[in-house]
């Protein structure tokens, strides 16, 4: 079987690309978050590496989680394994980037939000549609208040809409829009040439801690707050489960409000 993700060295070792590789969905699910786990903790062991690029293989950055692995016997330890990728990312200190194509939905957007930088083409389709299977999505609970504003996260979360590359650049949270995937990946070299590798490696580490230092405070200190409620509240109601149920079965949820 394929590696789920890809890794590239580019830049002469400076930069490392991973690639979310299950086309077409490029779905979040165990194996990948292992694969992608991985990665990121071999990366400490790399000190000249100046920024960490994230992309999908094939049109689509990424569909999200494994809708599967939400059921309710499953979630706690889903959750787990996913959140772990954001308390590494944020211990970890190196500069990070979402080069985004295509659908970027739920998980997906999670992970591209708690990079520093996000680029996307304009095949690209934003959000955290959770709230129409009946769930909510915890990290992106924490990060699309702090990247977009109070206002534009409660829309994107509490609608489950999905936005454009050019809407998400109107509201702050893609960095430029490129007119197709070719076109963003040669961009955004050029982008990583003048602005990133002349710097120091270590210098930029520091300096992601000090940006970043209340960011990562509210990711540490409330992501537990948030899974807790996800798994002690939510699941325990009906419509949850009966929202992640009825996706599985390809049928509209029969809500109880209850």
């Amino acid at each position: 079987m394929a590696d789920k993700i890809l890794i590239e060295s580019l830049h002469g070792g400076q930069v490392v690309r991973l690639t979310l590789n299950a086309p077409k969905a490029n779905v979040l699910d165990a194996e990948m978050m292992a694969d992608l786990q991985k990665a990121l903790d071999d990366l400490p062991k790399q000190p000249d590496v100046k920024l960490v690029q994230f992309t999908g293989a094939g049109d689509h950055f990424c569909f999200g989680a494994s809708v599967a692995e939400h059921v309710r016997e499953k979630a706690p330890a889903m959750l787990a394994q996913f959140h772990r990728l954001f308390y590494t990312l944020a211990d970890l200190a190196i500069p990070t980037a979402a080069l985004i194509s295509g659908q970027c939905l739920g998980g997906g957007l999670e992970l591209a939000l708690m990079c520093n930088f996000m680029f996307a083409d304009k095949s690209a389709k934003l959000g955290q549609p959770e709230i129409q299977l009946g769930v909510f999505a915890p990290p992106a609970s924490l990060l699309l208040p702090m990247k977009a504003g109070q206002a534009k996260a409660d829309e994107l979360l509490l609608t489950g809409k999905v936005i454009s590359a050019e809407a998400a650049a109107a509201i702050g949270l893609v960095a430029e829009v490129f007119d197709d995937r070719e076109a963003m990946l040669a961009g955004v070299d050029a982008w990583v040439a003048k602005h990133i590798v002349p710097k120091s490696a270590v210098s930029l580490r520091h300096a992601v801690r000090a940006a970043r230092m209340e960011f990562n405070n509210v990711v540490k200190s409330k992501l537990a707050e948030q899974e807790k409620l996800y798994l002690d509240e939510l699941m325990a109601t009906e419509d949850a489960n009966e929202g992640i149920q009825s996706f599985l079965d390809k049928r509209k949820p029969e809500w109880k409000n209850k």
